[in-house]
């Protein structure tokens, strides 16, 4: 469950339903959906998320997690969730609370555009701000795998200036 809307990627805002807490109270279901999550650097895709504005916290159902396939595991103050494919995905220790808390970061899509010239400037950066011409010489000897064609860069480079 979860509280924040644009952490969906796909959702279905006509899904209604309610949910009934560990402390007996409900909630209402505003649609559901599909959450990218990056955990340890992975990225996991969650299906039927359920979208609940007024929810502060995220929340995780072990029941759905264990009728999706994954292994749950409570040993010595640790949660570990196995996929079976995947192996460890989540190892998450007690808080003083008593709750285990997963720290995740929302994947959210992006649209990226790109040009010749930026891309000249990008290598330019990305080699130590080499010139052009030494750019266009690794490339005229393939001496660097996946280096695209470049073209003439006219812009003064500020980072060459003060370097100057």
């Amino acid at each position: 469950m979860c509280g924040n809307k644009d952490w969906f990627f796909e959702i279905d805002d006509t899904f209604r339903e309610t949910v009934k807490l560990g402390d007996n109270s409900k909630m209402f279901v505003k649609g559901k959906g599909n959450v990218r999550m990056k955990i340890n650097e992975i990225t996991h895709v969650i299906t039927a998320v359920y979208f609940i504005p007024e929810l502060k916290n995220n929340i995780l159902s072990l029941g759905q997690l264990q009728e999706k396939g994954l292994t749950i595991i409570f040993k010595d103050n640790k949660c570990k969730l196995y996929h079976k494919e995947k192996g460890l995905i989540v190892l998450s220790r007690m808080a003083s609370n008593r709750l285990f808390a997963i720290n995740v970061v929302p994947v959210t899509s992006s649209c990226l555009q790109t040009s010749t010239e930026k891309t000249t400037k990008l290598w330019h950066q990305r080699y130590g701000h080499l010139n052009v011409r030494g750019l266009k010489l690794l490339v005229q000897k393939k001496m660097v795998k996946g280096l695209p064609e470049l073209n003439d860069y006219d812009e003064v480079c500020s980072d060459c200036m003060v370097g100057k």
